[in-house]
């Protein structure tokens, strides 16, 4: 009886984690205002470009190279994911970045 709950609990729970708290990761790269770019995850795109361009809390890299502008986004379905991706992105050159950009998802 027990296991029964108790796998009866694990379902209902990840069905909780699903519906309620899912929350999208993305990995995205700005073009800063010095044509570099700069890669970074966040789970809200329009907040974190708005925080590279005019907030304290851009990225120390950002802030003296703004105007930034989001050149390139793609979702993950966790942080996990969205993490490997952009330190596998980081180690491309600028070239295969520009690449990426041209072949991904272009906003």
């Amino acid at each position: 009886k027990i296991a029964l709950w108790m796998t009866i609990f694990y379902t209902a729970w990840r069905l909780f984690e699903i519906l309620i708290l899912k929350e999208e990761w993305y990995v995205y790269i700005v073009e800063c205002a010095d044509g570099s770019l700069y890669t970074g995850i966040t789970t809200n795109i329009q907040r974190r470009v708005l925080e590279h361009n005019y907030s304290f809390k851009a990225a120390k890299y950002t802030r003296s190279r703004r105007p930034v502008r989001l050149v390139y986004r793609k979702e993950y379905e966790n942080r996990s994911k969205a993490s490997k991706e952009e330190a596998r992105i980081k180690r491309l050159r600028r070239d295969q970045k520009k690449e990426l950009i041209r072949e991904g998802q272009i906003t």
